[in-house]
């Protein structure tokens, strides 16, 4: 009797169907109608689910369409090679990707307009995707350092700023995402970090 009351306090498992298809609605009502204009009962039609299904898996429209983010973020670069300029170029031009296919500074924007009333979603954002990348980016900067491509004493939060950095400021100057830039953006940082004399 025990283990029968176990079984049903737990409850049945969720399904990975109706996760996948509530995460897939927001992420294209997000590129369609903006993060404002979405909204949970929209989400809810658009993957046949009830907004109680939603609820259950998600607190508020900021927890799902961070979390929806989060689930796309670098499924479509290659694993890493080991190489650091094809790796950081890879990481960039998903970011880039990614962005795109979600109208991802119009999310910034709100992000940011919306900071003081709606301060979970900028911290949930941020959180979810901003750091995980920077991360990412990290990650391969310190495997360049431990093999002596960098400096030493290169300041690393600094380089991945300064590889993020180009691709914000070619959108607001009407150069958002030009063919090349990731490149772009790895070889002036790179040349930046060598070693003296390298």
């Amino acid at each position: 009797m025990r283990e029968t009351n176990t079984a049903r306090s737990a409850g049945r498992p969720r399904s990975a169907e109706k996760d996948a298809a509530i995460l897939q609605a927001a992420l294209e009502l997000l590129a369609s109608h903006g993060y404002t204009r979405m909204s949970l009962s929209q989400v809810a039609a658009a993957a046949q689910v009830s907004k109680s299904t939603i609820h259950l898996r998600w607190k508020t429209k900021a927890d799902l369409v961070t979390a929806a983010l989060e689930a796309m973020r670098m499924v479509h670069a290659p694993p890493a090679s080991g190489d650091t300029r094809t790796d950081l170029v890879a990481v960039l031009e998903d970011f880039a990707e990614t962005v795109r296919r979600v109208r991802g500074m119009a999310l910034i924007g709100t992000c940011l307009a919306e900071e003081a009333h709606t301060p979970d979603l900028l911290a949930l954002l941020r959180e979810r995707t901003v750091l995980p990348r920077r991360a990412l980016l990290r990650e391969i900067l310190e495997g360049a350092r431990d093999r002596g491509e960098i400096r030493a004493d290169a300041d690393l939060e600094a380089a991945v700023s300064a590889l993020l950095g180009p691709f914000y400021a070619d959108y607001l100057g009407g150069r958002g995402g030009h063919h090349g830039w990731a490149g772009q953006a790895v070889d002036l940082v790179i040349s930046g970090l060598r070693p003296p004399g390298a």
